[in-house]
């Protein structure tokens, strides 16, 4: 990154992209304090980064641990990860349960995170990266409301990135949409449901979908965007890599 960053927060960092972004933010020097709910596998990656990761095994959408997080590590990144596995079905065999499990989770973390990097403020410089998905854009009709979950996190963006321009505070809000992947929970779940629906084998489904996106790809994109200071507010990331949203 050419804007060195001492510290971030990365929520959903226990397993998917949130694992693979902590890695490359510790391989690039940043401490990496990593949010999930599984202790157990923050334990493990903790063990396999060292002493640059700490994390906090707790909800990402709890108001009280974001203000909490933002007040004692002082972040110059945030990286708004976490979300849960959609419910897999059409429309008319999902309930309303099923349906909004995304917007508890996925939109309402980002909320959270957002509103309390905008009043604590974070520091002139700080970048939020939010999570968004390839969904807002061309739908999902098999994961209930995720696609418009994922539509809302870009909204909070912007948002967000007026009323930061608006107080001079200098925080920079950038969203990135990855495409449909086997890489992660949710992609996986993702393509063996739109594989079954074409009636078509899990293997046979991702080999059309070459270039497949990897984790590892997506970790790349948030340090490029973090550390520059002229990216565009919004990308999609595919295994051909990083295009602005038009």
């Amino acid at each position: 990154m050419s804007v060195p960053i001492q510290t971030a927060v990365v929520t959903g960092a226990s397993r998917g992209f949130g694992r693979a972004i902590a890695a490359a933010l510790v391989a690039a020097g940043t401490g990496v304090v990593g949010i999930a709910r599984d202790e157990r596998a923050l334990r493990s990656v903790r063990d396999e980064l060292g002493a640059g990761f700490t994390f906090v095994a707790a909800d990402a959408t709890d108001e009280t641990l974001a203000q909490d997080v933002i007040r004692e590590h002082r972040p110059g990144l945030l990286v708004l990860n976490a979300g849960a596995a959609p419910h897999m079905a059409p429309v008319h065999e999902q309930t309303w349960e099923t349906f909004s499990r995304n917007w508890h989770t996925d939109t309402r973390h980002a909320f959270t995170w957002t509103r309390a990097a905008l009043r604590a403020p974070l520091a002139p410089g700080s970048v939020v990266v939010g999570m968004s998905s390839g969904a807002a854009l061309a739908g999902s009709p098999l994961s209930g409301g995720y696609a418009s979950s994922k539509a809302a996190v870009r909204y909070i963006r912007g948002y967000a990135a007026d009323e930061s321009e608006r107080a001079g505070l200098d925080i920079r809000f950038v969203s990135l949409l990855p495409q449909l992947t086997p890489a992660g929970g949710v992609g996986s779940v993702g393509v063996t449901g739109y594989a079954a629906r074409q009636g078509v084998d899990r293997d046979t489904f991702i080999e059309g979908m070459q270039p497949v996106l990897t984790a590892e790809q997506v970790a790349k994109a948030v340090l490029e965007v973090a550390g520059d200071p002229a990216s565009a507010p919004e990308y999609v990331v595919s295994g051909a890599g990083l295009r602005p949203v038009d």
